[in-house]
């Protein structure tokens, strides 16, 4: 599969050095590099790239607000050397947030989660199922078997996954909304705003709570009906 990809840096050096990293991914295809989100604006509108490098501090139009305005296919990542505008780029669902100086390590690893996201989206498409996801987590991309899964906790902006027969859950910051999206629908049903079940792990319902061990998942009143119905299915 390829990608294509599109740049916008207000710095000339940061501008050239993602544009050489592009160059030399064997699955991107460089549409157009900017200066400006106001100058990337009418060509990107017209024909939007899969994935976009965006930074965020620059004059005029900063790249948290231009995102806003982007095509829904196109995917973010958010380039910047100020870490306190991590957060925010995770409010606007962005796909990975990198760091200046950035490394070629750390821009592959951005570019393979969206190849990773569009992979999963055209076999959503298809009708297929994924069996792995990757995930960021402490600054590395851990592969999960979907089959492990037990559900997933959203916290603000973060997720926590619990894996069967792994005590300790896998911290990834990204939004729930994001997770949910990678998640298979066929396999995951959302119960509440803040988690995610796997359907065939689902054991024990009581008083309006999925039961894992010790652990209690609401069914929040929104989710309620979704999921009588997930339970009609195999009753």
């Amino acid at each position: 599969m390829m990608l294509t990809c599109a740049i916008i840096d207000d710095e000339p050096l940061a501008l050239d050095l993602l544009e050489s990293y592009a160059a030399k991914t064997p699955f991107l295809k460089m549409e157009g590099k900017y200066s400006s989100a106001v100058q990337a604006m009418q060509e990107l509108s017209d024909k939007p790239v899969d994935l976009l490098f965006l930074d965020i501090q620059m004059p005029e139009l900063n790249g948290l607000e231009f995102s806003k305005m982007l095509a829904p296919h196109t995917r973010i990542v958010f380039t910047t050397a100020f870490s306190q505008y991590a957060l925010d780029g995770y409010k606007v669902n962005a796909l990975d947030y990198l760091l200046k100086p950035i490394s070629y390590l750390d821009f592959l690893q951005a570019a393979n989660k969206a190849l990773q996201w569009f992979e999963l989206l055209q076999k959503a498409t298809k009708g297929e199922s994924p069996d792995t996801i990757f995930v960021k987590s402490e600054y590395k991309l851990v592969q999960i078997e979907l089959k492990n899964i037990l559900y997933v906790e959203g916290l603000k902006d973060y997720v926590k996954i619990y894996e069967e027969g792994n005590a300790k859950p896998i911290l990834s910051l990204m939004s729930l909304k994001a997770m949910e999206e990678l998640l298979p629908s066929t396999k995951f049903i959302r119960v509440h705003r803040s988690f995610i079940v796997q359907k065939d792990k689902i054991r024990l319902v009581e008083r309006g709570r999925i039961v894992f061990g010790k652990n209690y998942i609401p069914i929040s009143d929104s989710y309620k009906q979704a999921f009588q119905d997930f339970l009609d299915t195999r009753s």
